[in-house]
């Protein structure tokens, strides 16, 4: 697929995809929220990949939102399909194996706001502003807002975000959990990649099994979770790198991961 709405670059292992639509605030139609599908899928298989980061172009916004003219005129069972689309695609994002973060910068809102609460990490700049404003257009919250977001925060935060229809600051989303750290604006991509390249440097098939064990730990009780991370933890065991990891460690050497 040719992308007119999206960037999409792999480096060092590290793939970034940057939402390309500055004019309109990179807010997310139909055709950018597919293009976003076919990029995170082809991304999801490739074992080169390690890490995952999503922004937006310039400086702005991050997501504003969904394209409200496209949804406009909307009918009913419209509405359903176009925010179960959304929806799948953000749980793609969300059970991808690799680490996904997001390097937010201005306007965070709407789907942008869920677009971030799919992703593992969030970072912003000093300049984000965070919001679910669905209930001001008469909506709710459409592609996992309600969910994901009281996940994030808890509920009585997100009830008063998605209620008021207001925007929070970057320190005050810091501040409830919803965003892991603040820098300012120039530093934010820098920062972001310096901890992808981290990640990376980590063995990936355990990162990837981490991953998995808190995402599904995190919908269960507390005795399926820890059954689960006991499977996952044995599974390392059959790993190349489980043994190049504990070998590197008593030869006091760094480790060459292979991601095996």
């Amino acid at each position: 697929m040719d992308y007119q709405n999206i960037l999409c670059a792999v480096e060092n292992g590290i793939a970034t995809i940057t939402i390309n639509r500055p004019k309109a605030l990179n807010a997310l139609n139909l055709d950018t929220v597919t293009e976003l599908k076919d990029a995170i899928e082809k991304i999801a298989v490739d074992k080169a990949v390690k890490v995952v980061v999503i922004t937006g172009a310039g400086e702005k916004s991050f997501v504003a939102g969904a394209d409200i003219k496209e949804m406009a005129t909307k009918t009913p069972a419209e509405g359903r399909e176009w925010g179960q689309f959304g929806q799948n695609v953000f749980t793609e994002i969300e059970n991808m194996p690799q680490p996904v973060i997001a390097a937010i910068n201005g306007f965070c809102l709407g789907g942008g706001c869920e677009l971030s609460c799919a992703c593992d990490i969030r970072y912003a700049a000093e300049n984000a502003k965070f919001g679910q404003p669905e209930v001001g257009l008469g909506i709710t919250p459409g592609f996992g807002g309600t969910q994901r977001l009281t996940r994030v925060v808890g509920r009585g935060q997100a009830k008063e975000l998605i209620y008021t229809g207001g925007m929070i600051g970057a320190e005050e989303a810091k501040a409830i959990g919803l965003v892991n750290k603040v820098v300012p604006q120039e530093e934010l991509m820098p920062t972001v990649l310096k901890l992808a390249g981290k990640i990376a440097k980590n063995a990936p098939v355990a990162v990837q099994l981490s991953k998995a064990a808190i995402n599904r730990g995190i919908n269960c009780d507390v005795v399926t979770g820890i059954a689960y991370e006991a499977e996952v933890f044995g599974l390392c065991f059959s790993t190349n790198d489980q043994k190049e990891g504990m070998a590197a460690f008593v030869e006091k050497r760094k480790p060459t991961f292979e991601g095996k």
